[in-house]
């Protein structure tokens, strides 16, 4: 039986509050769908074809949006903007109306948000944020996906988040935000997340129920369904002795784990810095998920490129009866 799946509301994801609290449990269970059976979808995306641009290495981003469009039909191209970032060479705008003209969907991996707020802004086709500075929402929805496997209840239980205030984490805020969940974020001092995420966070909360607490006591994770933890310096930036001094009693230890409690998960988006942030007795002991959290960005980025990418006139089993090959820009 396939999945049933409606268009988002959005046409772009370039953070998680672009998605309603009602948009994301489906998205979840039509990953978990696509998980035990893609073959449904095996000829979903015949002749259509997807761009990405990253400015930023990638292993797991990289694999899964270009394995998993081509499982489905489709066909992804690279584009490497490591060195000439993107909106150098040309306009952003110039860059996208380009694009649109030859694929359906822009997935970017970028150094800003800026850049992924100007792709969505100017391109007519969907745009993906798969990775900036103060976003990763792909990262969360798989990090969602993989705690609803594990049995992970929203209303019952807390994720523990311990070490930077980073991209990861704001977007794990903002979706336990949406889904009404609880979340305890642990930072050193000075290293909290971004003070307006927070801000964003707690309106959205207001609505959903959703607990969400900061503090730098480590011991305050007690309790928690998984603890999750990130490199301490993102890419690009560099580490000083300093901040891995301060950093160093939030390295997740078998110690830390057992704060949480014997059945606790953990959890890392990878690549992770083994000694820093996590030794190996946790990253590589059996309550690890963290290539459950890899294999599962695949599965969950499908998903939303089915939701953003199926039209009105796409039947259900991905039988095209009429589309363009671009939104048409309005001349008024």
């Amino acid at each position: 039986m396939i999945h049933p799946h409606t268009r988002l509301a959005t046409k772009d994801l370039t953070r998680i509050m672009d998605l309603s609290s009602h948009e994301v449990m489906p998205l979840i269970e039509l990953g978990r769908a696509l998980k035990a059976d893609i073959r449904p979808y095996k000829n979903h995306f015949a002749q259509r074809s997807l761009v990405m641009l990253f400015e930023k290495p990638s292993l797991r981003t990289r694999v899964s949006f270009d394995i998993g469009f081509a499982r489905m039909g489709g066909h992804a191209v690279y584009l490497d903007h490591e060195k000439l970032r993107i909106g150098e060479r040309e306009t952003i705008a110039d860059y996208s109306r380009n694009l649109e003209r030859w694929c359906d969907c822009i997935v970017a991996r970028t150094m800003s948000q800026e850049t992924i707020t100007a792709l969505a802004a100017n391109a007519t086709i969907p745009v993906i944020n798969a990775l900036s500075d103060i976003h990763h929402p792909c990262q969360a929805l798989a990090d969602y996906m993989t705690l609803v496997e594990l049995g992970f209840d929203c209303r019952q239980h807390q994720l523990a988040w311990v070490g930077d205030g980073n991209n990861v984490c704001h977007s794990l805020m903002e979706l336990t935000a949406t889904l009404g969940a609880s979340m305890i974020v642990v930072t050193p001092e000075g290293f909290a997340p971004s003070s307006e995420i927070v801000r964003d966070c707690q309106a959205r909360a207001c609505r959903s129920g959703a607990t969400l607490q900061y503090t730098n006591d480590i011991n305050r994770i007690h309790g928690s369904f998984a603890v999750y933890t990130d490199t301490w310096t993102s890419m690009g930036q560099s580490e000083t002795a300093e901040k891995a001094a301060i950093f160093k009693p939030y390295c997740v230890t078998s110690e830390i784990m057992a704060l949480a409690g014997s059945s606790a998960y953990f959890m890392h988006c990878l690549p992770a810095h083994r000694g820093h942030e996590v030794v190996d007795a946790v990253i590589d002991g059996p309550h690890s998920v963290v290539f459950d959290q890899a294999e599962n960005r695949m599965h969950i980025q499908n998903a939303l490129l089915l939701n953003l990418l199926t039209t009105p006139t796409q039947d259900s089993l991905g039988k095209n009866t009429t589309r363009t090959s671009h939104t048409t820009r309005s001349q008024s």
